[in-house]
């Protein structure tokens, strides 16, 4: 590879988050961290080159957004998925989390129900409960394998319930399933025959393996495009989340300039020089980098499930389609959510993310973040193994 991708890089003393923060989350700072979605290699050095560079001009004053900006998100869509957008459909966003908070609130009202489909990532619960809107839950169906949707649940929640909205995670986090053109083609339909707004978190799309294809939500029909909001980043692509670098993609001119000017009237949509220049080196520069990083990343799977399966087979690995994140079905160890968190936490020395943040569907389940040098990997896997022995 051109990239070193098993170089051990020290994050202690950086204000990391997934090191920082292992005392208020997990009572112990000397867990290996294996928890929150961001990766320990080093950024593609065309990411460095364009801020060392910036930096060197030495004058920081008010930015605005540039053409290129745009036209690397353009770009960027159209050659990987086939997705074909205008600069107008753009509206920057400084994290999708944050991005889909606005779009609760610009969209539905206190005491409106939305729907989430568990085990699904946590703020999809989060922001609808801290925004005082409803959560009807239309959980996904586990095969032992992977997940797919129950559209005969969501078909009776829709009819039964006034719902207003339903936040897809596309690809799916935690179960790293790439959903088909089929799969999102029927819940576009069951929605907008109940008019219900599909938000569709895209952010691990770039991530997909082998012959697995990210399709945007708002590609499979004009009624998707026409009754969807698009959230996506280079953040979990290039491991710039700490530039919070996210835009929205909006077909519908009416929900576009509703949106847009939600944005607006609040300053919301401005970046700095640094969120808009990430954006471009990353998209028009560092594509090699990334399939290289989606070997490696695959590579860090296949190692994982090889080692469960020779000296764990009591956790099963659930193979993603995408993402660097593992899910693990551990409920072949019989053991009660709280004593399975403690046995990788208190036992293991591992921060991993508890399966029931996903929702009750998570129980029994572990999320392993393999984003990591395959050393460090073979490190947490040797611990979990002694633990249990």
């Amino acid at each position: 590879m051109t990239y070193n991708f098993d170089e051990i890089i020290d994050r202690q003393g950086t204000d990391s988050l997934k090191y920082g923060g292992l005392k208020e989350r997990y009572g112990c700072s000397k867990l290996l961290p294996m928890w929150i979605a961001d990766m320990d290699f080093a950024v593609a050095p065309e990411i460095i080159k364009a801020l060392t560079d910036r930096v060197q001009h030495a004058v920081f004053g008010y930015t605005f957004a540039p053409a290129d900006y745009y036209n690397a998100i353009i770009g960027w869509q159209k050659r990987r998925h086939n997705f074909e957008i205008s600069r107008d459909e753009i509206c920057f966003v400084s994290g999708i989390v944050k991005g889909i908070a606005f779009a609760v609130d610009c969209f539905t009202q206190e005491n409106d129900k939305i729907i989430v489909q568990p085990p699904v990532y946590q703020p999809f619960f989060i922001i609808p409960n801290s925004h005082n809107r409803q959560i009807v839950t239309n959980p996904l169906i586990f095969d032992g394998e992977q997940y797919k949707m129950d559209f005969a649940g969501l078909e009776k929640i829709a009819s039964q319930n006034d719902c207003k909205m339903l936040i897809l995670s596309n690809p799916h986090n935690p179960g790293g399933r790439v959903w088909t053109r089929e799969e999102l083609a029927r819940l576009a339909e069951i929605c907008h025959k109940y008019n219900i707004l599909v938000v569709s978190d895209e952010i691990h799309s770039d991530l997909t393996f082998g012959e697995h294809v990210h399709i945007p939500f708002a590609t499979v029909s004009d009624i998707a495009a026409q009754n969807c909001i698009t959230f996506n980043a280079p953040s979990k692509t290039f491991n710039i989340a700490g530039f919070a670098s996210s835009y929205s993609i909006i077909k519908n001119e009416i929900l576009r300039k509703k949106f847009h000017k939600f944005m607006e009237i609040s300053e919301l949509c401005n970046a700095t020089i640094f969120q808009y220049l990430v954006v471009q080196a990353a998209y028009n520069n560092c594509e090699n980098w990334l399939e290289e990083l989606k070997t490696y990343i695959w590579g860090n799977v296949l190692f994982a499930d090889d080692f469960l399966k020779k000296n764990i087979p009591q956790i099963k690995t659930v193979i993603p389609q995408a993402s660097f994140l593992l899910w693990l079905d551990c409920r072949a160890l019989q053991l009660p959510q709280n004593q399975l968190v403690s046995l990788f936490t208190d036992r293991a020395e591992l921060a991993l993310n508890d399966g029931t943040m996903f929702g009750e569907q998570g129980e029994g389940f572990m999320r392993l973040n393999i984003g990591c040098p395959r050393s460090v990997l073979a490190q947490a896997l040797e611990r979990l193994k002694m633990a249990l022995e």
